[in-house]
Order: C-alpha cells, then sequence, then structure tokens
C-alpha cells in the first residue's frame, strides 16, 4: 500500500512527496524522498503521515530550506 504526492510549492506552503507502505508487523512507514534520511512509522497511516510531517520540519529545520532541490519522482503501476 502506498500513496505519493508531487512537490509543489503555492506561497509560503511547501508540499512534499510521501511514500507510505505497510511493513510485516502492520506499522506504516511513510518517506520523504525529497530530504534523505526523513521518515517515520505509526500504526495508521495518518499517524505515519503526522510523524513525517513533523521529521519533514526537523529536517528543513536544521539545513537551509532553500537547497532543497524538487525531487524527480515518477510512480507507476504495472499490471501482472
Amino acid at each position: 500500500m502506498w500513496y505519493t504526492v508531487c512537490m509543489t510549492r503555492t506561497r509560503d506552503t511547501r508540499h512534499f512527496p510521501i511514500i507510505v507502505e505497510q511493513d510485516e508487523a502492520g506499522f506504516f512507514v511513510a518517506t520523504n524522498p525529497a530530504l534523505p534520511g526523513c521518515y517515520s512509522q505509526g500504526r495508521t497511516m495518518n499517524e505515519a503521515l503526522a510523524n513525517v510531517r513533523e521529521a519533514t520540519e526537523a529536517s528543513l529545520a536544521e539545513q537551509d530550506a532553500s537547497d532543497v532541490a524538487v525531487p524527480n519522482i515518477s510512480v507507476h503501476v504495472i499490471a501482472l
């Protein structure tokens, strides 16, 4: 299971792509591929998204936010 959005910027708001996967233990792991090492988890998808939002804010606070490049991310679904 996954969820993703594209990174965009509207005035003072930035939108980052977030990938959410459910692990073997049932936890949801949320990753922000725009910021290396920025990930979190939660018992629910909403909890994982809230946690990765906090991790993203912390990552941006540690670096110059203007240095964060827009990632080239493409999501594809294949049928087998």
